[in-house]
């Protein structure tokens, strides 16, 4: 009766998985928990109550759009630059990884007699990514064959993010990993940004003290002959100058030693004549701006000092590229405040809006490209489907970031809720459409070689990165974690290696990788489908 009034109701029944896909991802056991996941296994067991209950395709589809659309977004702008220089490294690293792994599927898949269904899914979990599963979906269409992917992906998924977090345990404790000095090492401070007063003793300028500070400290105010005003680059210091410095300790030390020595009384207790603000970027028109390109100075006598841009406070710099949600902190006349702030916005309701044109058309895009096919040898054929069209048509835009007034970005804080919508209305629909096949194959020997061939690829890989990497390599066990959960592109392990590490290593290796691997592994999992 219940599972007939839930058919009859599918929306009811989405919520219902998404609801209970939450709580069940919540639960710990032993410091792992399934996360978002949690949904696409909810999914499965309500689908395998009643075959009714699958949600129509659509679900996964708009799900699916959304998710890597979006993700796409928030990684084009420093998309580009993982391209360069250690990024290079790192990336040809991973998608040797990649390759590796890729072989082995195929080579396991004929072992094991899987077919070219189960192989692709089994290759899209061992790799816990959710967006290669869907390109492997798409490319299957409707019927029975389809389920099959998502039936061995879920097997997979569970023990291949066991494997690597056991690996990451094991091995740091093995090789007496010293997370510390790899953060001295990589010059990363957990130090909080603050401000010093200091007294000029030689004459200098504004521009040289940030260059020789390695832009890690900068000045904010600067007191001459009785008058106090913001610090440009080009301004000249002079002996019996006071100026205010912000940056992380040691720093404002340097450049306190350069300007003279610290002075006794703080100059930034008077507000009266320049006064500090945060605001909200709001205004599209500054969307992929540099802060030199507003020459505040002359416009409002103002200054920008540190920006916010998510959970990260850092230095403003001349170079830095304005982006909707930034948090700018300035420093100008209290007379001037109300303007400035009207010129950047400041309007948190305007952030929580969305920009229907620019995402639509985004999207709508990156699904044309993504319906492009290309043949393959023996008459099979290529595309990046839903998956990987939104993905490679986010990043461009993103990195681009508006076209005319056309603002591709998004705030922050919208980019995160869609994206988490989309990929839970994604596991939501292939969750309760392989209900049924799933619990055919669970049971089975063949269900238990997956789980156990799983378990043991993915422990390899996890060995196999982290030696190469960290004992080979010589990169920080850090950097290794980070290339490792970039290459599984899997935000469990991302999490646990941080935690690890306790500094942002595992972080700026997962981002410089993640775009790459994403996309490749849309299109390996799609030519395992015709090489199986």
């Amino acid at each position: 009766m219940i599972a007939g009034f839930l058919a009859a109701n599918p929306l009811l029944t989405l919520f219902v998985v998404v609801g209970g896909g939450f709580l069940v991802g919540r639960v710990r056991i032993g410091g792992f928990s399934l996360g978002v996941a949690g949904v696409l296994f909810t999914g499965i067991a309500l689908g395998a109550l009643d075959a009714r209950l699958k949600l129509p395709e659509i679900v996964y589809l708009l799900g699916l759009g959304l998710f890597v659309y979006t993700m796409g977004l928030s990684a084009g702008p420093g998309f580009a630059g993982s391209l360069r220089r250690a990024g290079l490294r790192w990336n040809g690293f991973a998608l040797a990884a990649i390759a590796v792994v890729a072989v082995m599927v195929v080579a396991l898949s004929w072992l094991l007699d899987l077919g070219r269904a189960k192989g692709a899914g089994f290759f899209t979990g061992v790799l816990t990514n959710t967006p290669a599963l869907a390109g492997v979906v798409e490319r299957l269409g409707g019927g029975p064959e389809a389920n099959l992917p998502v039936v061995a992906y879920s097997l997979a998924y569970p023990v291949s993010v066991l494997a690597g977090l056991v690996g990451i345990s094991v091995l740091q404790r093995v090789w007496g990993v010293d997370y510390a000095a790899e953060a001295r090492a990589a010059h990363l401070t957990e130090q909080p940004i603050h401000n010093a007063t200091a007294d000029v003793r030689r004459p200098t300028t504004v521009k040289e003290v940030v260059r020789a500070t390695g832009g890690r400290a900068l000045i904010g105010r600067v007191a001459h002959a009785g008058e106090v005003t913001v610090a440009e680059p080009d301004l000249r210091l002079y002996p019996g100058d006071q100026v205010t410095i912000v940056g992380e300790r040691d720093a404002v030390a340097d450049a306190t030693a350069i300007v003279g020595e610290a002075a006794a009384e703080r100059l930034d207790t008077d507000r009266s004549r320049l006064d500090v603000r945060r605001i909200f970027v709001s205004d599209p028109d500054l969307v992929g701006r540099r802060i030199k390109d507003l020459d505040l100075a002359r416009r409002f006598g103002a200054t920008i000092t540190r920006i916010r841009r998510g959970d990260t406070d850092s230095l403003a710099d001349l170079s830095t590229v304005l982006e909707l949600g930034d948090r700018v902190r300035v420093l100008a006349p209290p007379a001037r405040m109300k303007e400035i702030s009207r010129y950047f916005g400041d309007s948190y309701k305007e952030l929580g809006e969305v920009n229907i044109a620019s995402l639509s058309l985004g999207l709508a895009v990156g699904l044309l490209l993504g319906a492009v096919s290309l043949p393959l040898p023996g008459g099979g054929q290529l595309s990046l489907g839903f998956a990987g069209g939104p993905l490679v048509v986010g990043l461009l835009l993103g990195a681009r970031r508006r076209t005319g007034s056309l603002v591709w970005q998004l705030p922050n804080n919208v980019s995160w809720s869609l994206r988490q919508m989309g990929l839970v209305l994604f596991l939501a629909g292939i969750g309760t459409r392989a209900g049924q096949s799933f619990v055919a194959t669970a049971a089975t020997g063949d269900g238990l070689k997956l789980v156990a061939a799983a378990f043991i690829v993915c422990l390899l890989v996890t060995v196999g990165v982290l030696w190469l990497g960290h004992r080979v390599l010589r990169w920080p066990m850090g950097v290794a974690t980070g290339v490792l959960a970039a290459v599984c592109t899997q935000p469990a392990t991302l999490g646990f290696a941080v935690e690890q590490a306790d500094n942002e290593l595992p972080e700026r290796a997962y981002a410089a990788v993640y775009p790459t691997a994403m996309i490749v592994k849309i299109l390996l999992a799609q030519v395992l489908l015709t090489v199986l």
